[in-house]
Parts: C-alpha cells; sequence; structure tokens
C-alpha cells in the first residue's frame, strides 16, 4: 500500500512523518490553542480562503479537517445532526437519574485494517486529557470471532476461515491457493467438493486479474453470474453469492458489479493474509458509542481549529452567476431560507439529496452530473435493541446468513469498556444489541410480509423471529423472552401511505455503475464533491470511501486555488505482489481479446 501527494508515491511511513512536521510547522490546534490556529490563518491563509461545507457525515467532516489544517476558513452545514450516518442516536426520554439516553448505532461501526484512510484520520484525533487519539479507542478482533448463526438446526460457520489454519506462504502462488480455499470451502461440509473447486477457481481467476480486466469486463458483470450461482446449490448461493453481498455490503448479488465485490474480497484475503503472518487484525470497532469514541473528539478539535458548524441548517440549492456558484441556498431551522457565499463549495450530501440540487442551470454548466440519476439506492438501517442481560452471543458479532433480511448484529457490551447500567438509560438496562437490515425487499418468516411493507412494531416481530430463529434453534436459548427492556428502529424509517420510507438510504455499486459517478471536482471551477459516490480507490459507500472523497475534493480545490500547500495524503488498494506477473499477463491477454488465463468459467 503506498501513499498519493499529487502523482508522487511515497511510504507511508514518510507519509505521516510529513504531515507531523506540517502540522507543526503550521502552528494547528493539536500544538496550540484555538485563538493561536485563527491567527495563523488570518496572517498566512490562502486570498481566497472562505469554503462552505454542506453535508457534516464523514466525507464532510473529513473535508473541513483537510482545508482548516491549511489555513482556510470553513463553515460546515448539515441539516441534521453532525456525523451523519455514522453518528450516535439517543433514544429520546430514557436517560434518568443523571444518565445519558440510550445510545442507539446505525451499525456496527464496523472497520477493517485496510481502512487507510480513516485511520489517518483518527491518529490526528487526541483524546482530551490522555496522549492517546481516537485511533485508539479501536477494538481489534480476528477473522475467526465473526460467527455465522445458520437457522434450521445447521452448523454455524466461519464462511472466511471455517475455523481452518494454514501457511500464509501457500497462498501466494494460483495452485497454492486454489488448495487451500477448496479445503476450506470443504470444512464442515457446508458446500460439495466441485462446488469448491469452482469458487476456488473463481477467486484466483479476479485475483490474478488486471485492472484493465476489473474495469472492461467484471465492472459489467453482476457478482452473481460471476460466481455462477444460478446453477449450484442452495449452500453455495447463500455463502458464496449472498453472503458476501447482502450481508457484508448491503448489495444484492443479482446486480452487485464484481469489480466491486472482488475488490472487497481482495482486501478482506490481504488483511487475512497479514493476520495469520502477525500483522493487525482484520476487523476493527469502537470502544464506545460513536460519538463519545470518534465524533465529539473530532469536531471538538474541528471547532478548535475555527472551523464553524451549523447543524439543522440544510441545503435547498445553489445560485450560479456565471460559470461558478455564488452562493448556496440554506434553510434555517425556523424554516425561512438564506443565501450563504463563500469562495469554494465542498457539496457532501448523499446521493440522494445530491442529485435534486443540480438544477438545470448547473446541469447545463457540467452535464456529467446528470449521470447520477442512473446510480441505485438500497436500504441498509438499523434496528437496537436494550436488553436487561448482558449477552453472550459468539465473540459479539454475528452475520445470520438465513435470515430473509440478512440481518447482522452486534453485541455492544461484548466491546464497550463501560458500566452499561451506571452510565445509560434508567439502571435495568445492562446491554445494547445493534442490529443491521440489509435486505428490506424480501418477505419474512413471520408476517410474510418486506420489510418496507410492516409496521415498526412487525419490524420489531419480526427481527427478533429471524434471530431466534438461528440462535435458538439446536435447544440452546441465546437469545431469551422478556429481555427486550426498549427499542429503536432508525428514526430515517417513516412509515407513511400503507409502506415505509427511509429518509437515509445507502449508494450500492450496481452493474457499470462507475461510469455514472462524478470524480471529485466538477467542470463547475468553485464547486467540489466529498461524498461516497465520488469515484475513489476504495470504491465502495463506506467510511473509508467517504473519507477518501473528502480528500480528493480538498486536492482538487487546492489545485483549482493554486495553493502549495502539501496534498491530502491519499492510499492506494492494497494487491498481492507474488500475483502481479499474473496481473500484467493477463492485461496483455485481455487487449489481445482473450479470457483470463484461469477463467475455465
Amino acid at each position: 500500500m503506498t501513499a498519493h501527494y499529487r502523482d508522487s508515491a511515497v511510504s507511508r511511513r514518510s507519509v505521516l512523518r510529513g504531515a507531523a512536521g506540517l502540522a507543526g510547522a503550521a502552528g494547528l490546534a493539536a500544538t496550540a490553542g484555538p485563538a493561536a490556529a485563527q491567527g495563523a490563518r488570518r496572517r498566512n491563509g490562502p486570498p481566497r480562503n472562505t469554503v462552505a461545507v454542506l453535508g457534516a457525515g464523514i466525507g464532510g467532516l473529513t473535508a473541513a479537517h483537510e482545508l482548516a489544517e491549511r489555513g482556510f476558513q470553513v463553515t460546515v452545514f448539515d441539516r441534521k445532526e453532525l456525523g451523519g450516518k455514522s453518528r450516535t442516536i439517543p433514544l429520546p426520554g430514557t436517560g434518568g437519574g443523571g444518565r445519558a439516553p440510550l445510545p442507539g448505532e446505525h451499525g456496527a461501526r464496523g472497520f477493517t485494517s485496510f481502512y487507510h484512510h480513516v485511520h489517518d484520520t483518527m491518529r490526528r484525533i487526541p483524546l482530551p486529557g490522555t496522549r492517546n487519539t481516537v485511533h485508539d479507542n479501536l477494538v481489534p478482533f480476528s477473522v475467526n470471532d465473526p460467527r455465522y448463526p445458520r437457522a434450521g438446526n445447521l452448523p454455524d460457520g466461519f464462511p472466511l476461515m471455517f475455523g481452518f489454519y494454514f501457511d500464509p506462504r501457500q497462498a501466494l502462488t494460483p495452485d497454492g491457493l486454489q488448495r487451500i480455499l477448496v479445503e476450506v470451502f470443504l470444512k464442515n461440509n457446508l458446500i460439495p467438493l466441485p462446488e469448491a473447486i469452482h469458487m476456488a477457481g473463481r477467486v484466483v481467476t479476479y485475483l490474478t486479474s488486471s485492472e484493465e480486466r476489473r474495469f472492461g469486463q467484471w465492472e459489467h458483470v453482476s457478482w452473481w453470474d460471476f460466481v455462477d450461482a444460478g446453477t449450484r446449490s442452495a449452500q453455495f448461493q447463500a455463502l458464496a453469492a449472498t453472503g458476501l453481498t447482502r450481508a457484508l455490503v448491503a448489495a444484492k448479488e443479482y446486480v452487485a458489479s464484481t469489480r466491486t465485490m472482488g475488490n472487497m474480497m481482495e482486501g478482506f484475503f490481504i488483511a487475512l493474509l497479514q493476520e495469520l503472518t502477525g500483522g493487525p487484525k482484520v476487523y476493527e470497532v469502537l470502544n464506545g458509542p460513536t460519538n463519545e469514541a470518534w465524533l465529539d473528539p473530532w469536531i471538538t478539535l474541528l471547532r478548535d481549529m475555527g472551523v464553524e458548524f451549523r447543524p439543522g441548517h440544510a441545503l435547498d440549492g445553489f445560485e450560479v452567476a456565471g460559470d461558478q456558484l455564488a452562493g448556496a441556498r440554506i434553510r434555517m431551522p425556523d424554516g425561512t431560507t438564506r443565501l450563504h457565499s463563500a469562495d469554494w463549495y465542498v457539496c457532501a450530501v448523499p446521493t440522494d439529496r445530491a442529485r435534486r440540487l443540480w438544477s438545470p442551470e448547473i446541469r447545463g454548466l457540467d452535464p456529467d452530473l446528470a449521470r447520477m440519476d442512473e446510480l441505485t439506492l438500497d436500504w441498509m438501517t438499523g434496528l437496537q435493541m436494550f436488553v436487561s442481560e448482558k449477552l453472550e452471543l459468539g465473540a459479539g458479532y454475528n452475520i445470520y446468513l438465513d435470515a430473509p433480511w440478512r440481518l447482522t448484529s452486534y453485541s455492544q457490551r461484548a466491546f464497550w469498556e463501560v458500566d452499561y447500567a451506571a452510565k445509560y438509560g434508567d439502571g435495568t438496562v445492562l446491554d445494547g444489541l445493534t442490529i443491521d437490515i440489509a435486505d428490506w425487499d424480501t418477505p419474512g418468516i413471520l408476517f410474510g410480509k418486506t420489510a418496507k411493507h410492516c409496521t415498526r412494531e412487525e419490524i420489531y416481530q419480526e427481527t427478533w423471529a429471524q434471530l431466534t430463529a438461528a440462535l435458538n434453534d439446536d435447544g440452546r436459548v441465546q437469545l431469551k423472552d422478556g429481555i427486550v427492556r426498549d427499542w429503536l428502529l432508525d428514526p430515517g424509517i417513516s412509515w407513511q401511505d400503507g409502506r415505509n420510507h427511509n429518509d437515509e438510504p445507502l449508494l450500492v455499486n450496481t452493474i457499470g455503475s462507475w461510469a455514472a459517478r462524478p470524480n471529485a471536482y466538477t467542470k463547475i471551477p468553485n464547486l467540489f464533491l466529498a461524498a461516497d459516490y465520488v469515484r475513489t480507490n476504495f470504491d465502495l459507500a463506506t467510511m473509508e470511501g467517504a473519507n477518501e472523497a473528502g480528500r480528493a475534493a480538498v486536492n482538487a480545490l487546492l489545485d483549482a486555488a493554486g495553493s502549495t500547500a502539501q496534498r491530502a495524503t491519499l492510499f492506494t488498494r492494497d494487491s498481492i505482489p507474488a500475483f502481479e506477473p499474473l496481473r500484467q499477463m493477463d492485461a496483455a491477454r485481455y487487449r489481445a481479446g482473450q479470457p483470463n488465463l484461469f477463467d475455465l468459467g
């Protein structure tokens, strides 16, 4: 993995050392007080230095951070609270006796060891009163720790490893990797031998594919078709097709781009090899609510650096003068609208809201933005259960492959260093279970309805039924009736006209969608984009993708401003060096119209 400033590649250690030196030289808030930081900006900031960041999710906060470090005056607007979909959502009215309200989380807030951009940002956010940073609030756990409870009394499994260990050096040749994968897939008799051989071959095919083939061929093939799931067993479909796409990244296997799914598979596989050779563990989660463990210290740091925040201020549109933006129309908390003018505008609102902002005038200035209408959104949102006993659900993270709604769950106390009853609620809640619902379009097992057509109460009951079908099916009762003291469905879900609506849908990378996604820069000279729909190297709607997009927007802004400031660090995806000769060979084969050497169908 390398990090890039503009077009030059340097080692990550040099990058971080250089970033630290830059921070010291600039007199930033990390080494000086707020007044000193603001004074340095007034004296040394660029001549056109006012920036409106529109959207306070991870992309917007990242852009604000990088810009503030470089002397810009930044104002951040958001229609809701700061943090976007990553924020903690307190359950109103549940705090008693001086305790905080029960903390609802949108999802597990999971990270991986190949989230390089987010890690870099976290290392630069100090924890007040300590020598630690937010990065120290990450709790690592092994690739073997997630559990995959199966319904119908099937054995619980671990699809990435199945409890199977191997010599990582054997995975550095195609033949060795295929042998390992066949043994992994056969463990616990989860899929038959012919299907194990087939799937191992598809993995090797992708890992040895060149970037040209990944963009030119696999971008236009669904993951379902790539693994030929339609002719395979139900177990193969659940594990190799549906499990990877829906449970892990909320994509539907019939339409998810093989390039995106394959890149994620490659990232996980490399992270696994690194863990097995003594490197960092594959997974990480925060050791407390996202606001407490990450967002609050981050926002405090940015305020100390002079960033101004305007939560509850919604972006309604832009005013155009000539070929540039002249202002952003901001809807105030009282319902009135005011025009906010700045030198530069960084739009960091999500896909569905961004494309509503592209008026005919803006689309005329940059016709490429109209292609965002082709992007696909889906639902992956959370349900939180607060329970009266500490949960013992494996190591804390579970993926329910047989649940029609493709559920995943995360037990908060398994990772949080907190006396839950003393800190949250009324003192009777001892743990929280965060559940993601990744499929809102498949009928459930209790009411026979999709989640989109269930009432809030029915969503709760159906989710409970699908959890217990997997956890309580073998005679053991891992999830007891009567322990739920309160629960919270993500408030972005609302019931209207006989069905649910989602105020915060998620971008999914469908077949061929790369062509419809914009770059961080636009043809409008003072407009830049910093959300997870932007083309990024990481290429998935995640906190990592949004962080990378924020950095790319800042670098584009610095280029437009003619700034001499050092560019924000951009990291590239990891790859397996031993496979590089095969990828180079594949590039020649692709240009000659030939299939990948290992693509035997």
